[in-house]
């Protein structure tokens, strides 16, 4: 489970404040008509690392691909975040492990796990190789990401922030070695997405009602190190 009360660190993160105008702040950061936006790139790489998980676990090239063309279309920017690590005391961990992955596969790694699973079927091999062939073509752009290395116990705390208006997006993609929870509050505490399923891939959306900061606390449950990206839109 992930405490809420591992958050009041993230006082300790020096980040420039946002311009806002004079309006009533208080109450839930949050506009009602999330659900009413189109999902952006963030979505679509939550959505990719999923069926990936799905393909790995069944050995589906045809999953495989899915997850490689959807990935090859996502044009994510490498950004410096500050964060804050921390003791989870949820976690009791003797032996932390390293973990085997460093990061979550890309478009590149899913697209050689399709070739893998087709086990040489030529019609499959056919599409998997027409849509390398296809590269990048239509690469959409607005997402930014940060890869973590977050040892087994741990959790990052960062600061985000978002404009008032305008859909947000923060997803984690992790690299399997262990389960990740996300826990992301406003600057008044409350909670705008929990979510503490066993995965390491998680999507959280919302539309802010102002300029403000949301505290994004990501808890790795297991005993292994998990390299994941936090992205956002």
């Amino acid at each position: 489970m992930l405490n809420s009360k591992i958050l009041c660190t993230s006082a300790l993160l020096a980040l420039a404040p946002l311009v806002v105008t004079a309006q009533d702040m208080t109450g839930e950061n949050t506009q009602p008509n999330a659900s009413d936006a189109t999902p952006g790139p963030v979505s679509k790489v939550a959505l990719a690392q999923d069926l990936f998980d799905h393909a790995t676990e069944n050995r589906s090239a045809v999953a495989a691909l899915a997850a490689a063309q959807i990935m090859a279309t996502i044009a994510a920017e490498d950004v410096e975040r500050a964060k804050d690590t921390q003791e989870n005391p949820d976690v009791m961990v003797e032996d932390a492990g390293e973990g085997a992955a460093d990061g979550p596969a890309d478009a590149g790694a899913m697209f050689a796990a399709a070739t893998e699973f087709a086990g040489g079927d030529p019609a499959i091999t056919g599409l998997i190789e027409d849509a390398i062939a296809e590269g990048s073509r239509g690469r959409i752009g607005g997402a930014s990401r940060t890869l973590s290395r977050l040892p087994g116990g741990q959790v990052d705390v960062f600061e985000v922030p978002f404009y008032g208006g305008r859909f947000a997006e923060i997803g984690i993609s992790g690299d399997g070695d262990s389960d990740l929870d996300l826990l992301v509050t406003d600057e008044n505490g409350n909670t705008i997405c929990v979510d503490q399923s066993y995965s390491d891939v998680i999507y959280c959306s919302f539309t802010p009602a102002w300029d403000g900061y949301f505290l994004v606390a990501v808890a790795n449950m297991g005993s292994r190190r998990n390299s994941y990206y936090i992205l956002t839109n």
